[in-house]
């Protein structure tokens, strides 16, 4: 796609972001359904307009960050874990820091976790000092139109993902059949009548579609902020947000497994690890691979049952960085499964 994504489908007018407080855009979406792909067509197709990016993982390594395109200066990474257990003095000190940049902003776009709740997240910027100087412009859902079900994983976070979504969008349509985007239609249709619902494949969407659209509820939301101070009692800022988490990891029972070798993979030994060895109870998986056969950076992708490969060239010394993300998952006996697949 070309830098003129930016202006809208007629292409007679080009994004006008307006400067009352830094509009922020929120993608949220379940393990795997794609957020990494449509920040990246944001960042290939934001033309003139200086966009933050915050992204945020379930995991002691920063995949996604390095699967960035023109990331540089433009990029703050925030602490592991998931930003909306931990709310959370670094999500406000991220956005402290984008906004104290010398070179004005124009907008900032955070990408959660898969398994995050978007609601503390978004009344930490309307219960802090940030409501002042940001303005939530719309929460974004992407959603593997293919895997995804209304018992998703049995998932709280995937449920409150739907249900506080400005923008949905079915991704990946086109592995999903005709039946099955009907069906999740009238499912969230269902759990939030009204909400606006995009088709995409590869998060290609007009970016017009999701920036600067002014979706988001804020008075609704205020309003929860206020019962909130009033339950604590708590009048000063910096302590009160403290008070917006979830404990939706703990009803999930989510756990993550990270690995790290300086050794390459034997690529047989690791593809017979994925078909006879993987635990059931993984969903998602994601990786940067270093295998003893090749010279290239191979980024691994697994979500539910399928998974993926592609190659590019090492930007930094080879090694192997996995991410393994599911329910319940023996750590040091994943540990032992992938060190035999080293060379």
């Amino acid at each position: 796609m070309t830098n003129t994504a930016i202006k809208t489908q007629t292409d007679t007018e080009v994004l006008d972001i307006p400067k009352q407080g830094m509009p922020v855009t929120i993608i949220t979406g379940f393990l795997g359904s794609g957020k990494t792909t449509l920040l990246n067509q944001i960042l290939k197709n934001k033309h003139d307009l200086k966009v933050a990016v915050l992204v945020n993982e379930f995991g002691d390594i920063n995949i996604d960050s390095q699967l960035l395109v023109s990331m540089d200066e433009d990029m703050v990474e925030l602490s592991n874990g998931c930003i909306c257990c931990t709310i959370n003095d670094g999500l406000v000190d991220a956005v402290y820091r984008v906004l104290e940049r010398e070179d004005n902003i124009d907008y900032l776009v955070i990408e959660t976790t898969g398994i995050a709740d978007p609601l503390p997240i978004i009344l930490t910027f309307l219960g802090t000092e940030l409501r002042d100087l940001t303005k939530i412009d719309s929460i974004i859902t992407v959603v593997d139109s293919e895997a995804f079900t209304p018992e998703h994983y049995e998932s709280d976070a995937a449920l409150k993902q739907i249900t506080y979504a400005d923008v949905i969008l079915l991704n990946k349509t086109d592995i999903a059949t005709p039946e099955k985007l009907e069906e999740l239609e009238a499912y969230i249709q269902d759990v939030k009548g009204g909400t606006r619902i995009l088709h995409t494949r590869y998060g290609e969407v007009a970016l017009p579609l999701i920036l600067d659209v002014e979706l988001t509820p804020i008075d609704e939301y205020t309003s929860k902020v206020s019962e909130d101070t009033h339950e604590h009692h708590h009048h000063h800022d910096h302590e009160h947000h403290h008070h917006h988490h979830s404990n939706h990891l703990e009803n999930d029972g989510f756990v993550s497994v990270s690995f790290e070798s300086d050794r390459s993979f034997d690529i047989h030994k690791f593809q017979t690890f994925l078909t006879e060895h993987l635990p059931q109870n993984v969903f998602r998986a994601k990786g940067l691979l270093w295998f003893s056969d090749s010279n290239l950076r191979h980024i691994f992708q697994l979500s539910g049952s399928r998974y993926q490969l592609d190659a590019d060239e090492w930007k930094t010394q080879p090694k192997n960085q996995l991410v393994l993300i599911g329910k319940h998952l023996d750590n040091s006996k994943i540990h032992s499964l992938l060190n035999e697949c080293l060379v």
